[in-house]
């Protein structure tokens, strides 16, 4: 899996993550590592349930960095290195379309 992933639902707005989040985000989700794949309606509030405990570890680990001050930077994956982005932030658009797809009784797909 390579490029971009998008991951979409007749509920709302197309979500949109770079391969290695996608990746880290499916792993969250507890679905297998694919290039397409399907979070069924069925699924859902476990996926939600899963996505929700990841980010609120993800606070706590946060809040603690910040008392240590240690936020600093990631690598780019390209030699570089960017501002660190949070869990937390990565996560919280895959989970809006998981709850808004779960109201609606919709499910949510990548790679088709």
């Amino acid at each position: 899996m390579s490029g971009i992933v998008i991951f979409k639902s007749a509920a709302c707005a197309d979500v949109i993550y770079f391969s290695d989040v996608s990746k880290r985000m499916m792993e969250l989700m507890g679905k297998d590592v694919t290039d397409q794949g399907i979070v069924t309606v069925e699924q859902l509030p476990d996926a939600i349930a899963r996505l929700k405990a990841a980010i609120e570890a993800d606070k706590a680990a946060h809040r603690r960095q910040i008392q240590e001050d240690e936020l600093g930077s990631e690598a780019d994956g390209k030699g570089g290195t960017r501002p660190h982005v949070t869990l937390t932030q990565r996560a919280l658009p895959l989970l809006s379309i998981l709850e808004e797809s779960l109201k609606e009784q919709k499910s949510v797909v990548w790679g088709v």
